[in-house]
């Protein structure tokens, strides 16, 4: 008699497993080590886990489950020498981030360090909801594990590129939006404007206000308004533009674009706020220095984003 099968209760493979966390072997490759000397990698990877069957060392190499001084490598002949770390996860590949317009610079536990490029959304808004900045970190980080989050602490406009930070946990978020302006040292941005200010430096500081069309505006009425400071100066000038090294005291939406304005100097193909020219086809300002006191770990934590290089040619 043929055993009475009792009928699933979910779709086959649409069942829930619990995420197998990963255990990862870290290596610190030392002179004492005589296989450091003059070594590629596979042969070192066979010396460190001897313990090991061959054919799963090299499995793991091929399969992109070890990391050579914090990059993803299956290349089985690379040089190793003493001071190299090897990690490798034996769970699984390890997760790597690929995207043209958004590179990842820093990642712990608890934050990651990114690079925006420029037409890219920090996160969604009531058109897009995809393809931003945020849905794709996020997205990366449940690659790891279907439970972890990604939280948006600062924003930079879609058309400035550069560094901002995200937090991956409650923690780290509540810590750096509780107390933006006592962990966050230094903020400076990249910045060509039109024209060549009459000084070398100064200071812009007045109450900015947003009107219907979204544009911020200059206002005496408090309390319409709210206080920002902008401090500049002026780093070279050629061909009617100048490239200035620009610092927040403030953190107001448009900032520095409508300070510029306000000076007569407005960002270069910044048409929103009265720029005349476009000659780089896009928005000339660049998140370049972000630095801040790590929230959990309290560590100082400073990047800094090259000048991108048609900056560099237009000055």
């Amino acid at each position: 008699m043929a055993k009475k099968i009792k009928p699933l209760k979910y779709k086959p493979g649409s069942e829930k497993s619990p995420q197998k966390p990963d255990y990862i072997l870290t290596f610190t490759v030392s002179d004492a080590d005589e296989e450091a000397k003059d070594a590629t990698l596979l042969p070192m990877l066979l010396h460190l886990c001897a313990d090991r069957k061959r054919t799963t060392v090299k499995d793991w190499l091929r399969l992109g489950q070890i990391m050579l001084n914090g990059a993803v490598v299956t290349q089985f002949n690379l040089p190793v020498r003493a001071g190299d770390v090897i990690a490798i996860n034996t769970s699984r590949q390890w997760q790597v981030f690929h995207n043209p317009r958004l590179k990842i610079v820093y990642e712990d536990d608890d934050i990651i360090v990114v690079e925006k490029g420029y037409g890219l959304l920090s996160m969604g808004n009531d058109r897009v909801s995809s393809g931003t900045a945020y849905s794709l970190l996020k997205d990366y980080v449940k690659r790891k594990d279907p439970r972890n989050k990604i939280f948006i602490v600062h924003r930079l406009d879609q058309h400035t590129s550069g560094l901002m930070m995200f937090a991956k946990t409650e923690q780290a978020k509540t810590a750096m939006q509780h107390n933006w302006n006592n962990m966050v040292i230094d903020r400076r941005y990249a910045a060509i404007v039109e024209g060549r200010p009459e000084e070398t430096e100064g200071e812009v500081r007045s109450l900015l206000a947003e009107n219907a069309e979204h544009v911020m505006y200059v206002t005496d009425d408090p309390a319409k308004g709210k206080l920002a400071v902008t401090r500049w100066r002026a780093v070279r000038s050629r061909n009617g533009y100048t490239l200035l090294e620009v610092s927040l005291d403030t953190g107001r939406k448009n900032q520095i674009r409508a300070h510029m304005a306000q000076m007569g100097h407005p960002i270069a193909g910044d048409r929103k706020y009265g720029a005349a020219t476009s000659p780089i086809q896009r928005l000339a300002l660049h998140a370049q220095t972000l630095r801040f006191v790590h929230p959990v770990t309290r560590r100082d934590m400073n990047f800094t984003s090259p000048l991108p290089a048609s900056f560099g040619r237009l000055v």
